[in-house]
Order: structure tokens, then C-alpha cells, then sequence
């Protein structure tokens, strides 16, 4: 495993992170979630990324418990605030934020996060109460550092402007070969303010692991065949996934890890989270790390998505 600087902070993270969305609590049961999270020890893999509102609490439950036998100083544990909790708990206000930490710490069971993210933008909650409420958290030392995930530029640039409270470090936007919107701004924007990135959805929901055939049904135990993921299963997605797949092969790669290393390519990228329902899978995408693509690869990928990559 190779480890990344997160923006400003002195947190290294692995540059393959584990995620918990739609895994663990809600559909992975507990032994497998458990050979996960350990697969990822022995991996190196140190960076764990969770969110209060997923399963209504139930995977921060589950990786506290994962966790618990390990060293602390061993991991770097990051969550999430802002979603509906209850029909009276979410958003960033002061109160929210202050008990939604207490909440989260609670069921990881452990005395602090090392990043405690916006989970998106709270339209209703003065910007100044919100980066007010996240520095009291740092200043009580229930959190270490403090990120965003999926702000617009224009809202960047105004929590930037408080200088009198805790900076961001990090921001989690997704970011894959075929969605790049972040490379527009807020990828600049952020190198500017020390600000990294640590990137969701690398695989495109799956897409960029090639099961998806283009004129077939999703394989029963895939994402799209529970879940709507139209945005990256038109036709002419899928067939120009299809053609990646000889590249990947030349350069004996899998598909999912051209796609992460595709993804690590970019150095202002510090982690690219995975999610993961079985150790081997993993493991293999774990291997994307250190596989250096060069320009002409680079530049016959670009040629092969011309016109459907969301910018």
C-alpha cells in the first residue's frame, strides 16, 4: 500500500480507502463485513470512511465494533453530518452538529474521528454557525480535522473566507473516468487552499468493472439490478466501457483497476474509496496502487469515452 498526505493535515491515508455505504449494516452481514475490514488491515489499507445517515446509524455501529480490536493510532477513522437522521435531526446547525458527533462517536466507539465531514451543503444554516459548530468539535477534541463532501466552488471559497475558524482539509466529490465534474474547479480551487481530495464512487457504481454488458440484464447480485444507476447504463456507456476492456488486458490489469488507477493518476487525489461485500475483492482492487499509466494510455482512454464522460 501507498499512503497519500490529506491536504494540510499530517494524516497519510492509504491511497485505497474502505467505504460503508450500502455495505456494512445494511446488506453485508456481520462475518463477511468482519473478513473485510481485516483484509484491509493486512492490506495497509488505514483510511475507513463512514456516514451517521448510513443504515440510520447501523454502519458506524457495525465498524465500531469491527474496529474495536484494533489500535486506534492504527487507523484513521473519517464520518459524515447533514442527512435526515429523524424527521427533527439533520442539517449543520450548531445543535445538529454537536449532537450528531455525540451520536457517531457513540456507536464507532471511539473518543474521536480524524474527519469529520459536510455531507452536502445546508442551504438553511448560516454558513458562519456551521464552520463555528465544526471548530468547537476540533476544539474539544472529538475530531481531528474537518472536510465536505459535494460543495460547489462558490460555497468553498466562502467557508475559506472565515479565517478565524478550523480550515478544511478535505473534500469528497465523486470522481471516476466517466464523471469528472470536480476537474472543472473545484480540483484547482482546492490545491490552492490545501484542501484534498479523497474521491467516491471510482468504479462509477460498478459500471467501470465491465459486468455490465450492454443488451443484457445486470448480473442478479449487482448494484443496478437493485438500484437505478441510469446515469452511467445508456447504451452507448456500456459499449464504450466495453471497448476499455482490451486495454485493461495489455496492460494486465482488471477492469476496476484500471479504473483506480485512473483515478490515482491524479496527484491531488489522496484516496479513492471502494466498497467491498468480499475480502478478494479487495484485494484485487488494492492492486491499482503503484500501476503508473502513461500518456498514450491516458489519451486512448479519453479517446474511447469521447462524448459521454459528465463534465
Amino acid at each position: 500500500m501507498l499512503y497519500r498526505r490529506l491536504g494540510n493535515s499530517e494524516l497519510n491515508v492509504s491511497e485505497i480507502g474502505l467505504g460503508s455505504w450500502l455495505t456494512y449494516g445494511v446488506s453485508v452481514e456481520r462475518d463477511r463485513a468482519n473478513a473485510c475490514v481485516r483484509r484491509a488491515f493486512d492490506l495497509g489499507i488505514n483510511f475507513f470512511d463512514t456516514a451517521n445517515m448510513y443504515g440510520k446509524g447501523a454502519a458506524e455501529s457495525l465498524l465500531g465494533e469491527l474496529l474495536s480490536p484494533y489500535r486506534r493510532e492504527d487507523y484513521i477513522l473519517a464520518t459524515k453530518v447533514f442527512h435526515p437522521m429523524s424527521k427533527t435531526d439533520f442539517g449543520l446547525s450548531r445543535e445538529q452538529i454537536h449532537k450528531q458527533i455525540d451520536a457517531s462517536l457513540k456507536r464507532l466507539k471511539t473518543d474521536y474521528v480524524d474527519l469529520y465531514q459536510c455531507h452536502r451543503y445546508d442551504h438553511d444554516t448560516p454558513l458562519e454557525e456551521t464552520m463555528e459548530a465544526l471548530s468547537e468539535v476540533v476544539a474539544s477534541g472529538k475530531a481531528r480535522h474537518i472536510g465536505f463532501s459535494e460543495w460547489s466552488p462558490r460555497r468553498i471559497r466562502a467557508a475559506d473566507a472565515f479565517r478565524d475558524q478550523i480550515r478544511f482539509v478535505s473534500s469528497q466529490p465523486q470522481y471516476s473516468m466517466l464523471y469528472r465534474k470536480c476537474e472543472r474547479e473545484v480540483f484547482a480551487m482546492c490545491r490552492r487552499r490545501g484542501i484534498g481530495q479523497i474521491v467516491w464512487s471510482p468504479l462509477a457504481q460498478g459500471v467501470l468493472t465491465g459486468k455490465y454488458a450492454p443488451g443484457t440484464r445486470p448480473p442478479e447480485d449487482s448494484r443496478a439490478a437493485n438500484r437505478k444507476i441510469d446515469r452511467f447504463t445508456r447504451k452507448p456507456v456500456l459499449q464504450a466501457v466495453q471497448k476499455l476492456l482490451p486495454i485493461a488486458e495489455r496492460l494486465s490489469l482488471s477492469m476496476p483497476q484500471l479504473a483506480l488507477a485512473w483515478v490515482l493518476d491524479k496527484k491531488t487525489v489522496s484516496s479513492a474509496i471502494i466498497g467491498a461485500s468480499r475480502p478478494e475483492q479487495i484485494e484485487q482492487n488494492a492492486a491499482a496502487v503503484g500501476v503508473e499509466l502513461d500518456s498514450g494510455t491516458l489519451a486512448e482512454i479519453d479517446d474511447v469515452l469521447d462524448g459521454l464522460v459528465r463534465k
